[in-house]
């Protein structure tokens, strides 16, 4: 049986979080199918492939081809699969409420609690099945060697650039994290071999993040990008990629999901860093926490 996408590290990527971060690439026939499987994964995963094919408006080729882009060779791997990952978010889930769709306007404040809190349980646990072991070992390698690390990202994202530009500075690594695309432009054109620039992207296609990856690897940095879909402009611009699994909805776009999602890579990155001097940023961790709590005191 196929197993579909396959990553750096050789572990299949799951079909429904490969169906997602290929949702940007996918033709508009391909993406009906695609919608249609995130919409009801075990429903449809259990329907003909003619009558996939009708539903979604399109023909039984394109459905195929929509196999083939996902890694598999035959329409009915591809739905074992879709059930089997069904199977496992029933389990990852089973201690909260059943819940199902996006936010909508007759929701409680109990039902908006029970389908945010499965909605990031869902995204934490797709991205620690999917992150490429590899990559992020050449990301946290290039950081630990770098001189300086440069970090950007927009909207959401500036709030998870933030986050490792303060975690590297408290362990003595020299980080920069940018506050608008003209200033980080700027800094990625001074970047020189030895440097590492970091750019922060759910989507992949911010137009400023993107341009500042392409002209920071054009000056010599290493270029590492964060986002949830593979073959996303930013992707094909950095060197070295790390994913998201981030489930995403209209109502909750960039905002929640994905930031969690982030945040889980970024603690990652910065353990592993953390780890290649951990003497020295054990000390520097507990040096940075006295610091702040001696001027707590004085201003008390």
């Amino acid at each position: 049986m196929s197993t579909g996408l396959i990553r750096t590290d050789g572990d299949a990527i799951p079909a429904l979080v490969a169906m997602r971060s290929l949702l940007p690439s996918l033709r508009p026939s391909e993406r009906r199918v695609a919608d249609q499987f995130l919409a009801e994964p075990e429903t449809t995963a259990g329907r003909p492939i003619a009558e996939v094919a009708e539903l979604c408006r399109t023909s039984t080729t394109s459905v195929v081809r929509f196999c083939h882009r996902l890694g598999y060779r035959h329409y009915k791997d591809l739905c074992m699969n879709v059930l089997r990952e069904v199977t496992w978010e029933s389990f990852e889930t089973a201690g909260l409420p059943a819940v199902s769709g996006d936010i909508d306007r007759t929701d409680t404040m109990s039902s908006i609690v029970a389908k945010i809190s499965q909605a990031e349980t869902l995204s934490i646990a797709d991205t620690a099945l999917t992150l490429d072991a590899n990559a992020l070992g050449r990301a946290v390698e290039a950081i630990s060697q770098a001189d300086r690390v440069d970090i950007f990202g927009l909207g959401a994202s500036a709030v998870v650039a933030g986050d490792l530009h303060q975690k590297l500075t408290r362990i003595g690594r020299t980080a920069l994290s940018w506050p608008d695309a003209h200033a980080a432009w700027t800094s990625a054109a001074t970047l020189r071999s030895g440097a590492v620039a970091f750019a922060i992207s759910h989507s992949g296609m911010t137009a400023d993040t993107v341009g500042y990856l392409q002209v920071a690897g054009e000056s010599g940095a290493t270029t590492v990008a964060l986002t949830n879909h593979a073959a996303s402009p930013i992707a094909q611009a950095a060197d070295i990629v790390l994913t998201t699994a981030a489930r995403e909805t209209a109502f909750r776009s960039g905002a929640l999901g994905s930031r969690i999602a982030q945040l889980m890579v970024i603690d990652c990155v910065f353990l592993g860093v953390a780890q290649t001097r951990y003497d020295e940023s054990i000390r520097a961790i507990h040096q940075t926490y006295d610091a702040v709590q001696r001027l707590s005191r004085s201003r008390a």
